[in-house]
C-alpha cells in the first residue's frame, strides 16, 4: 500500500500579493473614476489579501483604506449633488 501525503493547503502566498498590489491600484484609481466599482473590489481584495496572510500588509491595508475612502467620496460627492451622477472633469 502507497502512503501519500495528506493534501496540503496551498495559501497561495504570492496570489496575495498580487491581490494586495491590485487592491491598492484599485482603490488609488477609483477615488478619479468608476469609485461605486473598484471601491468594493480593492477592500475585497484586500481582505482576502489579508486573511490569507499576504507578504504585504501594508499595501493591503492601504488597498482597504482607499477603497473605504472611494466610497466616502462618492457618499460625499452625492450629497453635495442631491443624489445626482458627478463627473471628475466637471
Amino acid at each position: 500500500m502507497r502512503m501519500t501525503a495528506p493534501p496540503s493547503r496551498y495559501t497561495g502566498r504570492r496570489d496575495t500579493e498580487g491581490m494586495a498590489v491590485a487592491s491598492f491600484v484599485l482603490g488609488l484609481v477609483g477615488l478619479i473614476v468608476l469609485n461605486l466599482v473598484l471601491g468594493p473590489v480593492a477592500i475585497a481584495l484586500a481582505v482576502i489579501a489579508l486573511r490569507r496572510g499576504t507578504p504585504r500588509p501594508g499595501r493591503a491595508r492601504l488597498g482597504l483604506a482607499l477603497g473605504i475612502a472611494d466610497l466616502v467620496v462618492l457618499a460625499v460627492l452625492m450629497a453635495a449633488h442631491h443624489g445626482s451622477s458627478w463627473t471628475a472633469f466637471g
